[in-house]
């Protein structure tokens, strides 16, 4: 059976931060993710998470200045210093909180061209010298394929195939691939092969409905169908809820109900 997450940056935001861990519990969520836990002490956060019983199973690290379009440091040439200070907070609070995965957001680049090269040279260094900091922690390094056809033009990367070229030229073990069935339903489809094809680099997989990033009932994908073939498939691992509900968050739970969530 499937064993969900609550990404905490996108649901339950009808109530504070420390109120979302609750909720979460509540709604009978075993695991939760946050895109960017730094705006809490980790004390703070190690409190909230012991109070639920609930894993921290997926943080981002810093990814520049994101209220204001930023989309990740991995990729940018001018920005090596800030990267690996993020990579070093990243690393205290995922060993603070027990947290065994940090995605390292790729950032926005020009899609071709010469000035592409500097970009994909960064990305390159930059992951190789990030996992080999976590790798004697027993981190892994998440790579996330996000789509640039509709929510993030410009995204350096944007498939799975070209992740998992990459993963494959740099040869860390501990760097990761993180499934996005929102993204990978926009740029690839075919979702059931693609990931079966995937699953030997799979280390975290992400759900939402296209194509309005909305709950996994209504959409384009018959998702029972797919978290069969997940389970079917073999994988044991998170699947992390980051869609946006229609409504408030509880109130859109009835699609877990098979899964062990509920409204209540």
């Amino acid at each position: 059976m499937p064993k969900f997450a609550a990404n905490l940056t996108v649901l339950f935001t009808e109530m504070p931060d420390e109120e979302r861990y609750a909720a979460a519990a509540k709604a009978g969520f075993k695991g939760v993710e946050s895109l960017f836990p730094y705006v809490h002490g980790t004390a703070e956060l190690k409190d909230w998470l012991g109070a639920g019983d609930l894993e921290l199973v997926l943080i981002n690290a810093p990814a520049g200045a994101w209220s204001n379009g930023e989309r990740g440091l991995t990729c940018l040439p001018d920005r090596k210093s800030e990267y690996r200070d993020g990579i070093g907070q990243a690393i205290e609070y995922a060993q603070a909180l027990g947290c065994e995965r940090i995605h390292a957001v790729a950032g926005l680049a020009p899609e071709s061209g010469p000035a592409r090269t500097a970009f994909e040279d960064t990305y390159r260094e930059n992951l190789a010298w990030a996992a080999d900091q976590l790798a004697p922690l027993g981190l892994d390094l998440m790579m996330e394929p996000i789509n640039g056809k509709r929510d993030v033009p410009g995204m350096f990367l944007q498939t799975t195939s070209q992740a998992r070229g990459i993963m494959a030229e740099l040869g860390r073990p501990n760097l990761r691939l993180q499934f996005d069935v929102y993204h990978v339903q926009i740029m690839e489809g075919d979702l059931v092969r693609r990931f079966e094809d995937c699953l030997p680099d799979i280390g975290h997989v992400q759900i939402a409905n296209p194509p309005d990033r909305r709950e996994p009932d209504e959409g384009e994908i018959n998702f029972p169908y797919l978290f069969n073939a997940i389970d079917a498939a073999g994988y044991d691992g998170w699947i992390g809820c980051e869609y946006n509900p229609r409504a408030g968050t509880a109130a859109g739970l009835g699609w877990g109900a098979d899964y062990g969530l509920t409204t209540d």
